[in-house]
């Protein structure tokens, strides 16, 4: 393939807002492909719940009481939609079921966590653009 064809495909994808295309021509094959600026998430994964926090969790909240909300995913953990935006919660905020709590970047897609009960976000358990694994505590629901 040629610097102009692969130009040309990288032209198609910045001006027709799709995030990747992959062309097959016989034996040569190009994928381009790019991230969306504050494009929304396109899964909203749900997020799990649990009594207690495993061992190496971030914080002890067994004694203090509340749900317990851990990442569903592997992935990087983000507060925002974007950079330099307002968090999606705070402490002290109201939650209630659907509403989203932060986003997981895992194998370049975000996906949203949403809350699966109505309660108070007592406490961020996690800092803002740290990898982690399933099963991670990320808030503490009282």
């Amino acid at each position: 393939m040629d610097l102009r064809k692969i130009k040309k495909l990288i032209e198609l994808v910045q001006e027709s807002g799709i995030s990747e295309l992959e062309v097959r021509d016989g034996e040569e094959s190009i994928r381009v492909a790019r991230t969306l600026p504050g494009a929304a998430p396109a899964v909203a994964a749900p997020a799990a719940l649990a009594e207690t926090v495993p061992d190496g969790g971030a914080r002890d909240t067994e004694a203090v009481g509340g749900q317990v909300v851990s990442a569903p995913i592997s992935g990087t953990f983000y507060r925002s939609p974007a950079p330099g935006e307002a968090p999606f919660v705070r402490e002290g905020d109201a939650v209630a079921p659907g509403d989203v709590l932060c986003i997981i970047e895992s194998m370049k897609m975000m996906n949203r966590i949403e809350a699966e009960l109505t309660g108070t976000v007592a406490e961020i358990l996690l800092e803002n653009g740290r990898a982690m694994e399933s099963g991670t505590p990320l808030f503490r629901i009282a």
